[in-house]
Formats: structure tokens, sequence, C-alpha cells
């Protein structure tokens, strides 16, 4: 059974009454949380196996997630429960885009509209605080999109991948985005910047944000895979 967690407290959905659940976004949603501690275990596959990803294609990167091998495996979403009640699928038409990752679920199957999404991005260490790097555009183009609406946001919540590129400090980078949330991209409505959030225990690059969107406030999950030592020379073509 799903269960939400509040200030380390986790409470069966049974017990939240209606009230309860107009403000479930002050609760962390654990189904999705264990969604993306199976993603994590594919990141650790393909660091595992040292697969060269390209530079320039962070659509490249995230197809090597949704292959054969990993998330497009039954055999592997079986042996990395709960994947394999989930669906993934790339590209899925949005209000106003295409999102990188829809995560249906169909066990138990509820709607077409009850998926969540992924959207992925490529950061480096160009212009760390820079509204033009891609610190820039991993707001612009990835927190933004669920902020405004151009992609939706199942149970208030969404996700975000970010693809290490280049050789960083990871930590001062997530300090760097939230730099760029404070001082220059405020009409984005962060109520609370990014902020470390253990996923699973392997991992140490996960977190969260809070952003206000009409009287609703939003959690957007943050996965930070680090590919630096895994980029491959000569590829072109960024989204």
């Amino acid at each position: 059974m799903p269960y939400l967690e509040q200030g380390g407290i986790k409470m069966s959905n049974q017990t939240l009454n209606a009230t309860a659940f107009e403000y479930s976004i002050l609760y962390f949603n654990t189904t999705f949380e264990d969604i993306l501690a199976g993603i994590v275990v594919v990141y650790s596959c393909i660091i595992a196996t040292k697969i060269k990803v390209p530079l320039n294609d962070e659509n490249a990167i995230r197809d090597i997630f949704l292959s054969k091998e990993y998330l497009k495996n039954i055999d592997f979403r079986k042996s990395n429960p709960p994947l394999d009640n989930y669906h993934f699928d790339k590209e899925t038409s949005e209000n106003q885009g295409r999102a990188d990752i829809r995560v249906l679920q169909i066990k138990p199957y509820k709607d077409d509209d009850a998926y969540y999404v992924i959207e992925c991005k490529r950061l480096d260490s160009e212009n760390q605080n820079g509204k033009s790097g891609l610190n820039g555009e991993y707001i612009s183009n990835g927190i933004a999109r669920f902020v405004s609406g151009k992609y939706s946001m199942y149970n208030n919540t969404a996700g975000m991948i970010g693809f290490v590129v280049s050789k960083m400090d990871i930590c001062v980078n997530v300090c760097c985005i939230n730099k760029l949330l404070q001082n220059t991209f405020t009409e984005i409505n962060t109520e609370k910047q990014l902020t470390k959030k253990q996923i699973t225990p392997d991992f140490e690059y996960s977190y969260y944000s809070n952003h206000k969107v009409g009287k609703s406030t939003k959690i957007i999950y943050h996965l930070m895979f680090n590919f630096s030592a895994n980029t491959k020379i000569g590829d072109n073509g960024q989204k």
C-alpha cells in the first residue's frame, strides 16, 4: 500500500480524509519516489557497464534508460519492483509540448491521464550562474514547463533528471541553480529551492523543490546523474 510521508511519519492513504488530500502537497509522494529509486538502479547499471553517452544529445542519453535493456525490458522491471507496475515511454504529447518520459501506471490501471512526467536536461560546468547556461536551461525549459502548465503534474508531482556531462561539484552546481531560482527566475514562484531528499540509500544526488501554482503548491523531484566520465566526443544534436 502506498504511503505519504510528512515529518518522518508515514501514513496510510486510508487514514487521510478528503480535507487532508486538499493539502497533499505537504506530503512527499513516496509512490513516485519508488519509481525514481528504480530509475536510479538503471543509472547504476549504465555506469557499471561503462556505456558511453553522447556529450551533446540528452535525448540519446534518455533513450538508453528507455532501451530494451532497461525500462523497456519486462524482466528488468520485474526484478526491480515497483517498476513492473508502470509503462515507460518517451516524447509524449503534453498540453503545449512533448514530455521526455511518461510513467503510466498499469498495475492496477487507472486511466490514460494517471501518469507522471519526467523531463531530462543536460548540465555542464559552463556559465553555471548565467541565464543562458545549461543551469538556466534546466530552469527555463525544465522546471518552468511544469510551473506554467505546459506539462501536467499528476498528483501535483513531477520529476527532473539532470544529465551531468562535464566534471563538476554537483552540490555546488545545485547551489548555482538555487541562486538562479532566487535571483533570476523569480516567475517560477519557488517556495522551497532544491533541497536534499534521500530517495535511496546508495544515491547521494536526489532533491526536491516546491513551487506555487495558483492556489496549489507543486513538488518537483530532481535526480542528478553524473555521466562526466562516460561521455564520448563527436556527437551533435541538442534538444
